[in-house]
């Protein structure tokens, strides 16, 4: 089953975590392997500048009478691919609060949204993304109430805490109580580790059974179809009391574990990492390049853009992308601007300083949003998250509709440029404004950037050429169908960045396979002229030849240029 060398190093790698019980982990994983090898294709799908992904819950795209799994194979069909060639649908199974994000049962889909055979039938024409909601789930799973009753197997599966213990050094992503008081049905008071909310009960890794529970979730997963697992929220995944509990190095070890195991099966599945953290934590799960994350979330390049475009000025972009390296050829980043969540700020820790992330804060709030703040180990309180719709972000409200899409275009084009893997979160493709309703209605400031749309309505204002939203997707439409069709832009290609006009114009140099593609982007309100870099090129976005010895770019433009 396991080659003898890699039993070995399996083994080396539990017993810092489970100590005499490894040898039992073993023989699970030995017996979970035996389980879903005929569950599972081994056949290798290499990542390549085909690779894009859209960012979507199950039921942002509805249609009466229709199943929602089913009206987004519609959407995905009709509006994606093949330019978007992979979905990741957010957590679509059974759940109780925060949109999906506290699972009742990882092992079914949520009925309101469809079933197993809908998925299936959207990984026909799309690669799939599951999400592995596995540091916590909801209080109200089966597992939680077999803990509650004590269960033969699961009387560890949770963390209960002396109320007394020392927790201040723990990293809280948010502004509620760490642990929360339970009744056993034996009627016993225990209070458990909830990193996140009253009703997400964290599981506890130091139990071998939680282990081997959770590779199953993930093989499984595998089994249904996924070629991308999203790891969420995995910084947190190990606690140990006197210890910030988060990035520890058993969490470290278990993802490596669950890589190495299930890659066993197949070298088809991509792990990528969802840790909003400052950017020298976050890229820590690449590990040696090899053997932890295939791609890591990158966090800093969304609110950096931001930050750049209020102070028309990319000298911090710049210094940071130059920062940039990977541990091996074989990871890379999974580019985005925007999500299901807000837009996090503390990746911008140590990058720029408080006062400026401040500001980001009040322009949040300028521009129609809120913030959410996060308690710190002193008492204080500082901005986690801006909740506000991208677009909005970008640009003022009396900005017009032809400012907003140069703005929100600009930033697109950068994260399509940038080497790795490009996530197109659902509604900056169909250029979404903020849906103050949806916070109205539910005291959530996420909902913000969540609503539900119909699918007719949405069509109709796609295909209408006068709409802000037919502006923004045909515009990266286009963009996509160049993007898939240049080997420049390969995941894994060499990246260079550079910037001129007093930092008003950053440039990527992207190369792969002798083909160079320069993208240049004036992050300015101003016309500026730059030398020309190359003195014949093709502008990939309208197939004229460039061979001028200076390049001309109006306020908040950009170019792709082929070097000839």
């Amino acid at each position: 089953m396991i080659k003898f060398l890699e039993k070995e190093t399996i083994l080396n790698t539990l017993k810092p975590l489970y100590g005499e019980r490894s040898i039992w982990v073993f023989e699970n994983i030995e017996k979970l392997l035996k389980k879903y090898t005929s569950k599972i294709q081994d056949e290798e799908i290499p990542l390549s500048e085909k690779d894009v992904i859209l960012i979507t819950y199950g039921d942002n795209v509805q249609k009466k009478g229709q199943s929602h799994l089913k009206t987004l194979k519609e959407f995905v069909d009709t509006f994606c691919t093949p330019e978007i060639n992979s979905t990741h649908i957010l957590p679509f199974y059974p759940y109780t609060s925060d949109d999906g994000f506290s699972v009742e049962d990882y092992f079914k889909v949520d009925k309101n949204l469809g079933t197993w055979k809908d998925i299936s039938s959207l990984a026909e024409s799309s690669y799939l993304m599951f999400d592995a909601v596995v540091n916590h789930m909801s209080k109200s799973s089966q597992w939680f109430q077999s803990f509650l009753a004590e269960e033969k197997g699961f009387e560890n599966f949770f963390i209960a805490v002396n109320p007394k213990e020392d927790l201040s050094k723990v990293v809280r992503p948010r502004a509620l109580p760490l642990l929360t008081p339970f009744n056993t049905k034996k009627g016993d008071l225990k209070h458990i580790w909830t990193t996140f909310s009253e009703d997400q009960v964290d599981l506890n890794y130091a139990d071998p059974e939680v282990f081997i529970a959770v590779l199953e979730v993930l093989l499984f997963y595998v089994s249904k179809g996924a070629k991308f697992i999203r790891l969420d929220a995995i910084a947190f995944l190990w606690k140990t009391i006197g210890t910030n509990c988060i990035h520890l190095t058993e969490t470290h070890s278990i993802i490596k574990l669950y890589k190495k195991i299930i890659g066993e099966l197949t070298p088809n599945l991509v792990f990528i990492t969802e840790t909003n953290v400052p950017h020298e934590e976050n890229i820590s799960y690449f590990g040696n390049g090899f053997d932890e994350a295939d791609m890591v979330y990158n966090f800093t390049l969304s609110p950096l853009l931001v930050y750049s475009i209020m102070k028309e000025d990319v000298t911090t972009l710049i210094k940071w992308a130059q920062s940039l390296t990977f541990p091996s050829n074989k990871v890379c980043f999974f580019n985005f601007t925007a999500s299901h969540d807000g837009v996090g700020v503390r990746p911008l820790q140590n990058i720029i300083p408080d006062e400026e992330i401040n500001l980001l804060a009040k322009r949040a709030e300028k521009h129609g949003g809120q913030v959410s703040y996060k308690n710190n180990e002193d008492g204080s309180q500082s901005p986690y998250e801006l909740n506000c719709n991208y677009m909005d972000l970008l640009s003022a409200q009396t900005d017009t509709d032809d400012v907003r899409v140069k703005k929100m275009m600009l930033t697109q084009t950068v994260m399509l440029a940038f080497p790795g893997i490009p996530g197109i979160y659902f509604h900056s493709l169909v250029g979404s404004r903020n849906y103050y309703k949806g916070v109205e209605d539910s005291g959530i400031k996420r909902r913000i950037n969540r609503e539900k749309l119909n699918f007719d309505s949405l069509q109709k204002e796609l295909t209408t050429s006068t709409t802000l939203r037919n502006k923004i997707y045909s515009t990266y439409k286009k963009l996509l169908k160049i993007r898939t069709q240049e080997k420049a832009f390969h995941p894994f290609g060499k990246t260079s960045y550079t910037s001129t006009n007093n930092n008003k114009i950053f440039i990527i140099k992207r190369t792969h396979e002798n083909e160079v593609i320069f993208t240049i982007f004036n992050f300015s309100n101003s016309t500026v002229k730059m030398n020309a870099l190359v003195p014949n090129a093709i502008n990939l976005l309208n197939e004229n030849k460039v061979m001028s010895a200076t390049w001309e770019l109006s306020p908040f433009q950009f170019y792709w240029l082929k070097e000839q």
